[in-house]
């Protein structure tokens, strides 16, 4: 009862706590990585919380010292217990409902979007080749549109768009500077994080953290696209490329990854007056910080089996 009572209480500090301090956080700005593997890290460990304090409310934690001949007959012996004592049954009922339904909701959510995302944007990627024409130079495909626009479709086909109007809205340089950009989201993955703090989203929503965590993650993406792309390009040509594109009326699908799709002013002005970039030792101390909110509800689970194993009170045979 008191692993799951503090693993309950865990969940509901860092769902509505969390979402405050990273709001206010200036430094998410300075490293978007760190800012995106942070919100996901402090909304799942939540749901993780939530799901073990499910588990601990059936299982006694010190069931997990054994081996799995062990673990299963103390699970047995564990819900025997419990439905022998008064209010137990429904306090083990409880805590396998709760599980079970976090369980549940995170692989069908998981499954539902995976799919139905995946056919979106190989259906887009498809159509996209099928219209237009691609470009090895420019590493794009080109669709044939008078409006000014450039994004990237992930999935089993990833693909960079460009149409004709920001081909003749943009120069050299600026074209350069956004199809890096686009390119640099399919590396870095972001359509998988903003999947992940989307699910998140979805199975935990009454969570302030996991509620706002696909707007930020989606806003910290742009600015870590944004950071890749002026490795190589100009980040004054990036910053006139997203006026043209930002100013244009929005036409992007939904599955794509655009490069003027959010917080346009503050990219374009953190692309002219870029901050100074953290430190080793303040990267290093944030990153601890987000292993610490993923391992955390597990470490908090298995405490009681770590204590009985310390005091020899877990059979070894």
């Amino acid at each position: 009862m008191i692993v799951a009572a503090v693993l309950l209480v865990y969940a509901a500090g860092v769902g509505t706590l969390g979402a405050r301090v990273l709001a206010r956080a200036r430094w998410t700005a300075r490293a978007p990585l760190l800012g995106i593997l942070t919100y996901l890290a402090g909304g799942w460990s939540v749901l993780a919380a939530v799901g073990l304090a499910g588990l601990a409310l059936a299982v006694h934690a010190t069931a997990l010292g054994g081996g799995l001949s062990l673990l299963i007959g103390a699970c047995v012996r564990r819900l025997r217990d419990l439905y022998a004592t008064a209010g137990g049954a429904t306090v083990a009922e409880l805590g396998l409902i709760l599980a079970g339904a976090v369980v549940a909701r995170t692989v069908l959510t998981t499954a539902g979007h995976l799919r139905a995302v995946g056919r979106q944007g190989l259906r887009h990627a498809q159509t996209a080749r099928l219209a237009g024409r691609l470009e090895p130079a420019l590493g794009a495909v080109v669709v044939e549109h008078p409006q000014p626009a450039a994004y990237c479709v992930a999935g089993r086909c990833p693909t960079v768009i460009v149409t004709t109007g920001a081909m003749a809205a943009l120069d050299s340089g600026q074209l350069d500077a956004v199809l890096a950009h686009e390119r640099a989201h399919l590396a870095g993955r972001h359509h998988a994080l903003k999947a992940a703090a989307r699910i998140g989203r979805q199975v935990l929503p009454f969570l302030p953290l996991l509620r706002e965590a696909e707007t930020q993650v989606a806003r910290l993406a742009e600015l870590h696209a944004d950071d890749a792309a002026t490795r190589a390009a100009d980040p004054a040509a990036l910053a006139t490329a997203l006026v043209v594109l930002a100013t244009a009326p929005p036409a992007t699908p939904a599955p794509a990854l655009a490069a003027a799709a959010t917080d346009a002013l503050q990219r374009i002005h953190r692309l002219l007056r870029p901050d100074e970039p953290l430190g080793r030792l303040s990267r290093h101390l944030l990153r601890t910080a987000a292993a610490a909110l993923a391992l955390a509800p597990v470490l908090v689970a298995l405490t009681p089996a770590v204590a009985a194993l310390a005091l020899g009170k877990v059979p070894t045979a």
